[in-house]
């Protein structure tokens, strides 16, 4: 299935549609599964199911802890990417590549509240504060009954 990515811009999209077509076809990020959206450009979504491979605990059926850790870095990366892309909107293609290519995991910390029992899950990332070279992100995960099971923060590398 891979990785699937919907945003309501179409030059953004095109970004996108762009960066995948150079992935490898059995990256980390298509053995996941994830759905990646924003609905503008401020915050982030990463939904889920939850899969047997996915999971830590097969007894309890709860998600594995660097999965958890995965997703949210995933949504914080993609926030800080949209962050970016608002700064050179407009701009030529190959100027716009340029700029959202640097976007890199500096720091990452995950808090894990609630065991990760459930069977669709969603990250959400929004910006914290942004400068020209750093960006710090918050993430959150939620279980489909909206329990909180994980937050972060992460630090990103915008420039």
């Amino acid at each position: 299935m891979g990785v699937t990515i919907k945003v309501d811009d179409d030059e953004l999209q095109t970004i996108f549609d762009y960066l995948i077509q150079m992935k490898s076809n059995d990256s980390f990020v298509d053995f996941l599964e994830l759905n990646i959206e924003s609905l503008d450009l401020d915050t982030g979504y990463v939904t889920f199911d939850m899969r047997e491979p996915l999971m830590g605990n097969p007894i309890f059926r709860t998600l594995q802890g660097g999965v958890i850790a995965t997703v949210l870095d995933i949504v914080g990366g993609h926030v800080a990417f949209l962050n970016v892309f608002k700064r050179v909107k407009g701009a030529p293609f190959e100027k716009q590549i340029k700029r959202v290519s640097k976007v890199a995991t500096i720091d990452l910390r995950v808090d894990y509240l609630q065991p990760g029992k459930g069977e669709r899950f969603t990250a959400k990332g929004w910006v914290l504060r942004a400068g020209n070279k750093v960006a710090v992100i918050r993430m959150e995960l939620h279980n489909e009954m909206q329990v909180l099971i994980a937050v972060g923060t992460g630090t990103y590398s915008v420039g």
